[in-house]
């Protein structure tokens, strides 16, 4: 663990609420994003995103001072998800509208600095919905493993320690997603360019 997060966790630990809220700024939209890409839900994400810190607030003495917190982020916000919609009767995806577009294309952009016209960029948003509607048909652990995969882009290794189970079990969940995304994505494309890719 970098030396200053193991600092910023003893200043958390030692009662100071400006290091936690530090933490918080850290990984907020992280946590917010991964919560939103598997719920597709932008007010539960923020309800789940709360839910998460104050997990992370009360079992902060518990961590592992070995383990990467981004891991240990993940695995409470993949839980939290998953367990929110095993609550939650199952409701009808709400449009993208509601998002901040320029966080939500500066995050699925990346680093990449090569310019998209507005037609592309409409296109794209409209393929992403399409995506996200068709990745509510799969099971919450389904789309929980493609998230991390494709737009988190972690390695099936950290997904399994994340999940807590084998990378076979990671891969063959992967390979179900895939294949349930390209049946509900085939009506608007021949190809929906979906791999199952694994490292």
């Amino acid at each position: 663990m970098a030396q200053n997060e193991q600092t910023l966790i003893d200043r958390i630990c030692s009662g100071d609420h400006s290091a936690f809220q530090e933490l918080v700024e850290r990984h907020k939209k992280k946590v917010y994003f991964l919560a939103y890409d598997v719920v597709g839900d932008h007010h539960d994400a923020e309800d789940i995103s709360q839910e998460v810190f104050i997990k992370v607030f009360r079992s902060l003495k518990t961590f592992r001072r070995d383990a990467k917190m981004s891991s240990w982020l993940y695995q409470i916000t993949v839980n939290t998800s998953i367990d929110h919609l095993r609550r939650k009767s199952s409701k009808p995806f709400k449009s993208m509208d509601d998002l901040d577009k320029t966080n939500f294309q500066e995050k699925r952009a990346g680093n990449k600095n090569t310019a998209i016209n507005p037609e592309q960029s409409a296109e794209a948003v409209i393929m992403q919905n399409r995506v996200s509607q068709a990745l509510q048909k799969v099971s919450p652990k389904e789309r929980s493993v493609f998230v991390m995969r494709h737009y988190n882009e972690l390695k099936t290794s950290e997904i399994a320690e994340i999940l807590n189970v084998s990378q076979g079990t990671v891969k063959a969940l992967l390979f179900r997603a895939i294949r349930k995304l390209r049946k509900e994505l085939s009506f608007y494309l021949g190809n929906p360019g979906l791999e199952a890719t694994y490292e």
